[in-house]
Protein backbone atom coordinates (compact mmCIF):
# COMPACT_ATOMS: atom_id res chain seq x y z
CA UNK A 1 0.00 0.00 0.00
CA UNK A 2 1.30 3.59 -0.76
CA UNK A 3 2.53 5.35 2.22
CA UNK A 4 0.27 8.02 2.02
CA UNK A 5 -2.97 6.59 3.23
CA UNK A 6 -4.51 9.73 1.63
CA UNK A 7 -3.34 9.59 -2.08
CA UNK A 8 -6.25 9.48 -3.64
CA UNK A 9 -6.68 13.47 -2.20
CA UNK A 10 -3.81 14.73 -3.06
CA UNK A 11 -3.72 12.64 -6.29
CA UNK A 12 -6.88 12.64 -8.83
CA UNK A 13 -7.75 10.35 -11.13
CA UNK A 14 -5.83 10.25 -14.50
CA UNK A 15 -6.50 9.05 -17.65
CA UNK A 16 -3.83 7.92 -19.95
CA UNK A 17 -4.61 10.27 -23.16
CA UNK A 18 -6.51 9.72 -25.93
CA UNK A 19 -5.45 10.15 -29.60
CA UNK A 20 -7.30 13.43 -31.03
CA UNK A 21 -10.96 13.05 -32.41
CA UNK A 22 -9.35 14.20 -35.87
CA UNK A 23 -6.86 11.93 -35.82
CA UNK A 24 -8.52 8.58 -34.29
CA UNK A 25 -11.24 8.53 -36.95
CA UNK A 26 -9.17 7.52 -39.58
CA UNK A 27 -7.36 4.98 -38.55
CA UNK A 28 -8.30 1.41 -36.51
CA UNK A 29 -5.41 1.93 -33.76
CA UNK A 30 -6.10 1.73 -29.93
CA UNK A 31 -7.09 5.49 -28.87
CA UNK A 32 -6.11 4.95 -25.79
CA UNK A 33 -2.79 5.51 -24.82
CA UNK A 34 -0.71 3.76 -21.62
CA UNK A 35 0.82 4.95 -18.55
CA UNK A 36 4.00 4.91 -17.88
CA UNK A 37 5.72 3.44 -14.40
CA UNK A 38 5.42 6.41 -12.21
CA UNK A 39 1.94 7.41 -13.69
CA UNK A 40 0.20 3.27 -13.11
CA UNK A 41 2.23 3.69 -9.62
CA UNK A 42 0.52 6.45 -8.40
CA UNK A 43 -2.71 5.78 -9.61
CA UNK A 44 -2.80 2.37 -8.13
CA UNK A 45 -2.09 4.18 -4.85
CA UNK A 46 -4.69 5.88 -4.66
CA UNK A 47 -6.92 2.59 -4.20
CA UNK A 48 -7.79 3.05 0.28
CA UNK A 49 -7.89 -1.05 0.17
CA UNK A 50 -11.65 -1.26 1.08
CA UNK A 51 -12.57 -3.63 4.30
CA UNK A 52 -15.12 -4.50 1.83
CA UNK A 53 -13.85 -5.01 -1.70
CA UNK A 54 -17.26 -4.00 -3.54
CA UNK A 55 -14.75 -3.75 -6.92
CA UNK A 56 -13.97 -7.06 -6.14
CA UNK A 57 -17.41 -8.26 -6.05
CA UNK A 58 -18.67 -6.21 -9.09
CA UNK A 59 -16.52 -8.16 -10.78
CA UNK A 60 -17.57 -11.09 -12.89
CA UNK A 61 -14.27 -13.36 -12.03
CA UNK A 62 -14.00 -11.82 -9.04
CA UNK A 63 -10.21 -10.24 -9.64
CA UNK A 64 -8.26 -9.32 -6.67
CA UNK A 65 -8.35 -6.13 -7.53
CA UNK A 66 -6.91 -4.10 -4.23
CA UNK A 67 -4.04 -7.10 -3.66
CA UNK A 68 -2.62 -6.53 -7.18
CA UNK A 69 -3.28 -2.75 -7.41
CA UNK A 70 -1.25 -2.88 -3.67
CA UNK A 71 1.79 -4.89 -5.47
CA UNK A 72 1.92 -2.40 -8.41
CA UNK A 73 2.28 0.70 -5.82
CA UNK A 74 4.89 -0.90 -3.70
CA UNK A 75 6.97 -1.13 -7.32
CA UNK A 76 6.18 -5.52 -7.34
CA UNK A 77 5.35 -5.66 -10.98
CA UNK A 78 5.51 -9.37 -11.54
CA UNK A 79 3.74 -10.26 -8.46
CA UNK A 80 1.29 -8.22 -9.57
CA UNK A 81 1.17 -10.14 -13.07
CA UNK A 82 0.98 -13.18 -10.92
CA UNK A 83 -2.20 -12.39 -8.83
CA UNK A 84 -3.96 -10.85 -11.53
CA UNK A 85 -3.61 -14.12 -13.50
CA UNK A 86 -4.81 -15.77 -10.29
CA UNK A 87 -8.10 -14.90 -11.43
CA UNK A 88 -8.36 -14.28 -14.83
CA UNK A 89 -7.27 -15.60 -17.98
CA UNK A 90 -7.03 -12.72 -20.30
CA UNK A 91 -6.54 -9.53 -18.26
CA UNK A 92 -4.64 -7.38 -20.84
CA UNK A 93 -8.04 -7.92 -22.79
CA UNK A 94 -10.47 -7.47 -20.20
CA UNK A 95 -8.63 -4.32 -18.99
CA UNK A 96 -9.26 -2.88 -22.37
CA UNK A 97 -13.06 -4.08 -23.16
CA UNK A 98 -14.75 -4.33 -19.79
CA UNK A 99 -17.07 -1.75 -19.74
CA UNK A 100 -15.44 -0.77 -15.98
CA UNK A 101 -17.68 2.01 -15.21
CA UNK A 102 -20.54 -0.66 -14.40
CA UNK A 103 -18.68 -3.15 -12.74
CA UNK A 104 -15.43 -2.52 -10.89
CA UNK A 105 -15.05 1.19 -11.28
CA UNK A 106 -18.67 1.81 -10.92
CA UNK A 107 -18.53 0.26 -7.69
CA UNK A 108 -15.62 2.01 -6.32
CA UNK A 109 -15.81 3.56 -2.54
CA UNK A 110 -14.02 6.96 -4.46
CA UNK A 111 -16.56 6.79 -6.88
CA UNK A 112 -18.73 9.11 -4.81
CA UNK A 113 -17.35 12.42 -5.75
CA UNK A 114 -13.42 11.65 -5.93
CA UNK A 115 -13.19 9.57 -8.99
CA UNK A 116 -12.79 5.77 -8.85
CA UNK A 117 -9.06 4.29 -9.29
CA UNK A 118 -9.04 3.37 -12.96
CA UNK A 119 -8.55 -0.21 -12.81
CA UNK A 120 -9.14 -0.78 -16.18
CA UNK A 121 -6.39 0.91 -17.05
CA UNK A 122 -4.32 -0.73 -14.49
CA UNK A 123 -4.83 -3.79 -14.96
CA UNK A 124 -4.00 -4.10 -18.59
CA UNK A 125 -0.72 -2.20 -17.90
CA UNK A 126 0.29 -4.41 -15.39
CA UNK A 127 0.05 -7.42 -18.25
CA UNK A 128 1.03 -5.61 -21.07
CA UNK A 129 4.56 -3.92 -19.18
CA UNK A 130 5.33 -7.08 -17.87
CA UNK A 131 4.94 -9.13 -20.70
CA UNK A 132 7.21 -6.40 -22.04
CA UNK A 133 9.81 -7.08 -19.26
CA UNK A 134 9.87 -10.24 -19.43
CA UNK A 135 7.41 -12.00 -17.56
CA UNK A 136 5.72 -15.35 -17.82
CA UNK A 137 3.23 -17.28 -15.98
CA UNK A 138 4.76 -19.45 -13.46
CA UNK A 139 4.39 -23.12 -14.34
CA UNK A 140 6.95 -24.57 -12.06
CA UNK A 141 6.11 -27.73 -10.32
CA UNK A 142 3.46 -28.17 -13.21
CA UNK A 143 2.99 -32.26 -13.68
CA UNK A 144 1.68 -33.78 -16.26
CA UNK A 145 -1.20 -35.99 -15.65
CA UNK A 146 -1.17 -37.75 -19.66
CA UNK A 147 -4.91 -36.31 -19.80
CA UNK A 148 -5.87 -34.19 -23.44
CA UNK A 149 -9.03 -31.97 -23.75
CA UNK A 150 -10.72 -30.82 -26.86
CA UNK A 151 -11.17 -27.39 -26.67
CA UNK A 152 -13.80 -26.34 -29.68
CA UNK A 153 -14.03 -22.42 -29.69
CA UNK A 154 -10.90 -20.83 -29.34
CA UNK A 155 -13.07 -17.67 -28.04
CA UNK A 156 -12.45 -16.36 -24.63
CA UNK A 157 -14.58 -19.11 -22.98
CA UNK A 158 -12.33 -21.87 -24.99
CA UNK A 159 -8.90 -19.66 -24.13
CA UNK A 160 -9.30 -19.50 -19.84
CA UNK A 161 -10.64 -22.86 -20.38
CA UNK A 162 -7.52 -23.96 -22.01
CA UNK A 163 -5.43 -21.65 -19.41
CA UNK A 164 -6.42 -23.72 -16.72
CA UNK A 165 -6.51 -26.68 -17.93
CA UNK A 166 -2.42 -26.26 -18.82
CA UNK A 167 -1.55 -24.90 -15.60
CA UNK A 168 -2.74 -28.34 -13.88
CA UNK A 169 -1.13 -30.82 -16.26
CA UNK A 170 -3.82 -31.30 -18.56
CA UNK A 171 -2.73 -31.11 -22.46
CA UNK A 172 -5.40 -28.43 -24.27
CA UNK A 173 -5.89 -28.67 -27.83
CA UNK A 174 -8.01 -25.49 -29.14
CA UNK A 175 -10.11 -26.16 -32.37
CA UNK A 176 -11.33 -23.26 -34.13
CA UNK A 177 -12.84 -22.41 -37.69
CA UNK A 178 -11.05 -19.49 -38.35
CA UNK A 179 -7.54 -18.75 -38.77
CA UNK A 180 -6.88 -17.28 -35.67
CA UNK A 181 -8.09 -17.47 -31.93
CA UNK A 182 -9.94 -15.21 -30.21
CA UNK A 183 -13.46 -15.88 -31.75
CA UNK A 184 -15.14 -12.24 -31.40
CA UNK A 185 -11.80 -10.76 -29.44
CA UNK A 186 -10.27 -11.20 -33.15
CA UNK A 187 -13.00 -10.59 -35.69
CA UNK A 188 -16.17 -9.12 -33.85
CA UNK A 189 -14.40 -6.59 -31.43
CA UNK A 190 -12.67 -3.71 -33.46
CA UNK A 191 -8.91 -2.85 -33.57
CA UNK A 192 -9.73 0.48 -32.27
CA UNK A 193 -11.07 -0.84 -29.02
CA UNK A 194 -8.57 -4.29 -28.99
CA UNK A 195 -5.87 -4.24 -31.46
CA UNK A 196 -4.93 -7.97 -33.06
CA UNK A 197 -1.19 -7.99 -31.80
CA UNK A 198 -2.65 -8.46 -27.91
CA UNK A 199 -4.62 -11.41 -28.99
CA UNK A 200 -1.79 -13.16 -30.60
CA UNK A 201 0.57 -12.15 -27.72
CA UNK A 202 -1.66 -14.00 -25.82
CA UNK A 203 -1.78 -17.18 -28.40
CA UNK A 204 2.11 -17.11 -27.65
CA UNK A 205 1.74 -17.11 -24.05
CA UNK A 206 -0.10 -20.02 -24.38
CA UNK A 207 1.77 -21.95 -27.07
CA UNK A 208 4.08 -21.21 -24.24
CA UNK A 209 2.70 -22.83 -21.48
CA UNK A 210 1.71 -26.15 -23.72
CA UNK A 211 -1.29 -25.41 -25.57
CA UNK A 212 -1.83 -26.30 -28.97
CA UNK A 213 -3.67 -24.80 -31.65
CA UNK A 214 -5.78 -26.45 -34.15
CA UNK A 215 -7.01 -23.32 -36.65
CA UNK A 216 -9.05 -23.09 -39.42
CA UNK A 217 -11.22 -26.63 -38.97
CA UNK A 218 -14.68 -26.53 -38.39
CA UNK A 219 -15.82 -29.18 -36.34
CA UNK A 220 -18.71 -31.32 -37.81
CA UNK A 221 -17.76 -30.08 -41.26
CA UNK A 222 -14.27 -30.79 -41.23
CA UNK A 223 -13.55 -33.00 -38.61
CA UNK A 224 -16.30 -35.02 -36.93
CA UNK A 225 -17.48 -34.31 -33.26
CA UNK A 226 -17.09 -38.34 -32.47
CA UNK A 227 -13.47 -37.98 -33.40
CA UNK A 228 -13.00 -35.98 -30.47
CA UNK A 229 -14.83 -38.14 -28.13
CA UNK A 230 -13.19 -40.92 -29.15
CA UNK A 231 -9.72 -38.84 -28.95
CA UNK A 232 -9.63 -37.00 -25.90
CA UNK A 233 -10.86 -37.51 -22.28
CA UNK A 234 -13.30 -34.78 -22.19
CA UNK A 235 -14.13 -32.04 -24.48
CA UNK A 236 -15.17 -28.38 -23.82
CA UNK A 237 -17.56 -26.73 -26.17
CA UNK A 238 -17.20 -22.51 -26.10
CA UNK A 239 -18.64 -21.74 -29.76
CA UNK A 240 -20.08 -18.21 -28.41
CA UNK A 241 -23.87 -16.70 -29.73
CA UNK A 242 -23.42 -15.96 -33.37
CA UNK A 243 -27.01 -15.77 -34.74
CA UNK A 244 -28.33 -12.15 -34.93
CA UNK A 245 -31.25 -10.69 -33.37
CA UNK A 246 -33.85 -9.84 -36.14
CA UNK A 247 -36.19 -6.75 -35.97
CA UNK A 248 -39.24 -8.92 -37.79
CA UNK A 249 -39.49 -5.70 -39.11
CA UNK A 250 -40.98 -4.81 -43.21
CA UNK A 251 -37.29 -3.91 -46.06
CA UNK A 252 -35.15 -5.77 -43.60
CA UNK A 253 -34.15 -7.85 -46.88
CA UNK A 254 -33.53 -4.79 -49.01
CA UNK A 255 -30.18 -4.17 -50.49
CA UNK A 256 -27.87 -2.28 -48.28
CA UNK A 257 -29.33 -4.20 -45.06
CA UNK A 258 -26.47 -5.38 -42.76
CA UNK A 259 -26.13 -7.59 -40.17
CA UNK A 260 -23.58 -6.06 -37.42
CA UNK A 261 -21.43 -8.97 -37.08
CA UNK A 262 -20.90 -10.00 -40.70
CA UNK A 263 -20.29 -5.93 -40.93
CA UNK A 264 -17.56 -6.19 -38.39
CA UNK A 265 -16.49 -9.38 -39.51
CA UNK A 266 -15.93 -7.83 -43.03
CA UNK A 267 -13.84 -4.91 -42.02
CA UNK A 268 -11.51 -6.76 -39.77
CA UNK A 269 -10.73 -9.26 -42.41
CA UNK A 270 -9.74 -6.17 -44.31
CA UNK A 271 -7.50 -4.51 -41.89
CA UNK A 272 -5.96 -8.04 -41.29
CA UNK A 273 -5.59 -8.63 -45.16
CA UNK A 274 -7.06 -11.94 -44.69
CA UNK A 275 -8.13 -14.27 -47.31
CA UNK A 276 -11.61 -13.22 -48.88
CA UNK A 277 -11.74 -9.79 -47.47
CA UNK A 278 -12.82 -8.21 -51.07
CA UNK A 279 -15.93 -10.72 -50.85
CA UNK A 280 -16.60 -9.88 -46.87
CA UNK A 281 -16.57 -5.76 -46.81
CA UNK A 282 -18.82 -3.75 -46.67
CA UNK A 283 -17.68 -0.30 -47.28
CA UNK A 284 -19.88 2.89 -45.61
CA UNK A 285 -17.61 5.57 -47.51
CA UNK A 286 -19.88 8.18 -48.37
CA UNK A 287 -22.98 6.28 -47.09
CA UNK A 288 -25.41 7.86 -44.50
CA UNK A 289 -25.82 4.86 -42.40
CA UNK A 290 -28.27 4.38 -39.67
CA UNK A 291 -27.20 1.77 -36.74
CA UNK A 292 -30.44 0.37 -34.75
CA UNK A 293 -29.47 -0.85 -31.60
CA UNK A 294 -27.91 0.86 -28.40
CA UNK A 295 -25.10 -1.71 -27.18
CA UNK A 296 -21.62 -2.56 -27.51
CA UNK A 297 -22.16 -3.84 -30.82
CA UNK A 298 -23.95 -1.02 -32.27
CA UNK A 299 -21.58 1.47 -30.98
CA UNK A 300 -18.40 -0.71 -32.20
CA UNK A 301 -20.57 -0.34 -35.37
CA UNK A 302 -21.07 3.47 -35.59
CA UNK A 303 -17.19 4.15 -34.96
CA UNK A 304 -16.26 1.61 -37.45
CA UNK A 305 -18.90 3.31 -40.48
CA UNK A 306 -17.29 6.55 -39.37
CA UNK A 307 -13.63 5.26 -39.65
CA UNK A 308 -14.72 3.94 -43.34
CA UNK A 309 -15.64 7.36 -44.47
CA UNK A 310 -19.11 7.60 -44.29
CA UNK A 311 -21.15 10.90 -44.68
CA UNK A 312 -23.36 10.87 -41.59
CA UNK A 313 -24.04 7.84 -39.11
CA UNK A 314 -27.57 7.72 -36.68
CA UNK A 315 -27.89 5.63 -33.64
CA UNK A 316 -31.30 4.54 -32.67
CA UNK A 317 -32.49 3.26 -29.41
CA UNK A 318 -35.68 2.64 -28.33
CA UNK A 319 -35.14 3.75 -24.85
CA UNK A 320 -33.33 6.77 -22.89
CA UNK A 321 -29.96 7.86 -22.92
CA UNK A 322 -29.44 6.71 -19.53
CA UNK A 323 -30.73 3.52 -20.65
CA UNK A 324 -28.16 2.56 -22.68
CA UNK A 325 -26.95 -0.97 -21.92
CA UNK A 326 -23.34 -1.16 -23.31
CA UNK A 327 -20.05 1.02 -21.76
CA UNK A 328 -20.54 4.45 -21.12
CA UNK A 329 -17.22 4.87 -22.60
CA UNK A 330 -17.98 3.96 -26.02
CA UNK A 331 -21.04 5.73 -26.32
CA UNK A 332 -19.28 8.74 -25.29
CA UNK A 333 -16.49 7.76 -27.78
CA UNK A 334 -18.84 7.36 -30.97
CA UNK A 335 -20.67 10.85 -29.79
CA UNK A 336 -17.02 12.54 -29.99
CA UNK A 337 -16.72 10.70 -33.31
CA UNK A 338 -19.86 11.99 -34.85
CA UNK A 339 -22.25 10.10 -34.34
CA UNK A 340 -25.63 11.26 -34.04
CA UNK A 341 -28.31 9.56 -31.81
CA UNK A 342 -31.66 8.99 -31.80
CA UNK A 343 -33.26 8.24 -28.38
CA UNK A 344 -36.54 6.96 -27.78
CA UNK A 345 -36.58 6.12 -31.23
CA UNK A 346 -38.72 2.91 -32.25
CA UNK A 347 -37.40 1.31 -35.93
CA UNK A 348 -41.06 0.17 -37.59
CA UNK A 349 -39.78 -0.25 -41.29
CA UNK A 350 -36.35 -0.27 -43.10
CA UNK A 351 -38.14 1.75 -46.60
CA UNK A 352 -37.24 1.79 -50.29
CA UNK A 353 -38.02 0.32 -53.52
CA UNK A 354 -35.45 -1.61 -54.56
CA UNK A 355 -32.56 -0.57 -51.89
CA UNK A 356 -32.56 1.39 -48.94
CA UNK A 357 -33.77 4.72 -49.18
CA UNK A 358 -34.38 5.01 -45.25
CA UNK A 359 -36.08 3.99 -41.87
CA UNK A 360 -39.56 4.60 -40.43
CA UNK A 361 -39.20 5.55 -36.95
CA UNK A 362 -41.52 5.92 -34.06
CA UNK A 363 -41.26 8.11 -30.83
CA UNK A 364 -41.58 5.87 -27.18
CA UNK A 365 -41.89 6.68 -24.15
CA UNK A 366 -41.52 4.22 -21.11
CA UNK A 367 -44.33 2.86 -19.37
CA UNK A 368 -45.15 0.70 -16.68
CA UNK A 369 -41.92 -1.73 -15.67
CA UNK A 370 -42.29 -5.65 -16.58
CA UNK A 371 -41.65 -8.87 -14.58
CA UNK A 372 -37.92 -8.23 -14.53
CA UNK A 373 -38.30 -4.83 -13.48
CA UNK A 374 -37.34 -2.73 -16.48
CA UNK A 375 -39.72 -0.85 -17.82
CA UNK A 376 -41.69 -1.64 -20.99
CA UNK A 377 -41.31 1.15 -23.96
CA UNK A 378 -44.36 2.60 -25.15
CA UNK A 379 -45.24 4.10 -28.79
CA UNK A 380 -46.52 7.58 -29.16
CA UNK A 381 -49.16 7.44 -31.76
CA UNK A 382 -48.81 10.74 -34.69
CA UNK A 383 -45.03 10.96 -34.25
CA UNK A 384 -43.48 8.51 -37.42
CA UNK A 385 -40.90 9.70 -39.38
CA UNK A 386 -38.62 8.76 -41.54
CA UNK A 387 -34.05 9.09 -41.46
CA UNK A 388 -33.04 9.27 -44.62
CA UNK A 389 -30.33 6.03 -44.93
CA UNK A 390 -28.15 4.95 -48.29
CA UNK A 391 -27.12 1.62 -45.53
CA UNK A 392 -28.76 0.43 -42.47
CA UNK A 393 -26.79 -1.81 -39.76
CA UNK A 394 -29.00 -3.95 -37.61
CA UNK A 395 -27.45 -4.42 -33.95
CA UNK A 396 -30.52 -5.57 -31.80
CA UNK A 397 -28.19 -8.49 -30.22
CA UNK A 398 -27.30 -12.60 -30.86
CA UNK A 399 -28.58 -15.42 -30.09
CA UNK A 400 -27.17 -19.22 -29.78
CA UNK A 401 -26.19 -20.69 -32.82
CA UNK A 402 -26.18 -24.43 -31.81
CA UNK A 403 -24.61 -26.63 -34.03
CA UNK A 404 -27.22 -29.53 -35.50
CA UNK A 405 -25.24 -32.08 -34.53
CA UNK A 406 -25.71 -31.60 -30.70
CA UNK A 407 -28.04 -33.79 -30.65
CA UNK A 408 -26.59 -36.35 -32.44
CA UNK A 409 -24.76 -36.65 -29.22
CA UNK A 410 -26.73 -36.35 -26.36
CA UNK A 411 -26.28 -32.20 -25.76
CA UNK A 412 -29.40 -31.05 -25.16
CA UNK A 413 -30.52 -27.65 -25.21
CA UNK A 414 -32.82 -25.56 -22.90
CA UNK A 415 -36.05 -23.94 -24.74
CA UNK A 416 -33.63 -21.02 -25.63
CA UNK A 417 -31.36 -22.97 -27.53
CA UNK A 418 -28.85 -22.28 -24.71
CA UNK A 419 -27.06 -25.84 -24.07
CA UNK A 420 -28.09 -27.21 -20.66
CA UNK A 421 -25.42 -27.54 -18.28
CA UNK A 422 -25.29 -28.56 -14.80
CA UNK A 423 -24.57 -26.06 -11.95
CA UNK A 424 -23.44 -28.35 -8.92
CA UNK A 425 -20.03 -27.58 -7.32
CA UNK A 426 -17.87 -30.71 -8.37
CA UNK A 427 -18.59 -30.52 -11.82
CA UNK A 428 -19.97 -27.34 -13.31
CA UNK A 429 -20.82 -26.78 -16.85
CA UNK A 430 -21.11 -30.19 -17.57
CA UNK A 431 -23.67 -30.99 -20.36
CA UNK A 432 -26.01 -33.88 -20.23
CA UNK A 433 -23.33 -35.81 -22.12
CA UNK A 434 -20.92 -36.51 -18.74
CA UNK A 435 -18.10 -36.58 -20.98
CA UNK A 436 -18.79 -33.22 -22.41
CA UNK A 437 -18.60 -29.55 -21.05
CA UNK A 438 -19.16 -25.90 -22.16
CA UNK A 439 -19.52 -22.25 -20.92
CA UNK A 440 -19.35 -18.87 -22.41
CA UNK A 441 -22.60 -17.40 -24.90
CA UNK A 442 -23.48 -20.67 -25.83
CA UNK A 443 -24.26 -21.44 -22.26
CA UNK A 444 -24.94 -17.96 -20.59
CA UNK A 445 -26.40 -16.29 -23.74
CA UNK A 446 -24.54 -13.36 -25.41
CA UNK A 447 -22.90 -11.29 -22.52
CA UNK A 448 -19.53 -9.94 -21.85
CA UNK A 449 -16.24 -11.51 -22.55
CA UNK A 450 -15.43 -11.29 -18.83
CA UNK A 451 -18.14 -13.67 -18.23
CA UNK A 452 -17.17 -15.74 -21.01
CA UNK A 453 -13.78 -16.21 -19.29
CA UNK A 454 -15.38 -17.23 -15.88
CA UNK A 455 -17.48 -19.42 -17.18
CA UNK A 456 -14.42 -20.97 -18.95
CA UNK A 457 -12.22 -21.16 -15.72
CA UNK A 458 -15.37 -22.77 -13.50
CA UNK A 459 -16.19 -25.48 -16.47
CA UNK A 460 -12.08 -26.63 -16.52
CA UNK A 461 -12.65 -26.52 -12.57
CA UNK A 462 -15.21 -28.88 -13.28
CA UNK A 463 -13.34 -30.66 -15.86
CA UNK A 464 -10.25 -31.28 -13.57
CA UNK A 465 -12.68 -32.61 -11.11
CA UNK A 466 -14.42 -35.02 -13.72
CA UNK A 467 -10.86 -36.34 -14.66
CA UNK A 468 -9.98 -36.14 -10.79
CA UNK A 469 -6.68 -35.07 -11.37
CA UNK A 470 -6.78 -32.21 -8.73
Amino acid sequence: MSDNPLQYLDIPRTDPEKSPVAERVHHFREIYGHYNKKGATEQAGRCISCGVPFCEWKCPVYNHIPAWLDLLAEGNLFEAAEMSHKTNSLPEICGRICPQDRLCEGACTLNDGLGAVSIGNIERYITDEALRQGWRPDMTGVKSTNKRVAIVGAGPAGLAAADILVRNGVQPVVYDKYPLIGGLLTFGIPPFKLEKQVVDTRRQILMEMGVEFKLGIEIGKDMPFGALLNDYDTVFLGMGAYTSVSGNMPGEDLSGVHEALPFLIGNIHRELLLPGAAEKFVDMRNKRVVVLGGGDTAMDCNRTSIRQGARAVVCTYRRDEGSLQGSKRDYVASRDEGVSFEFNAQPLEIVGSNKVEGVKIITTRLGPKDERGRQVTENVEGTERVLEADAVVIAFGFRPSPAPWFADYGIDLLDSNLVKVARNPHTPFQTTNEKVFAGGDMVHGADLVVTAVFEGREAARGILNYLEVQ
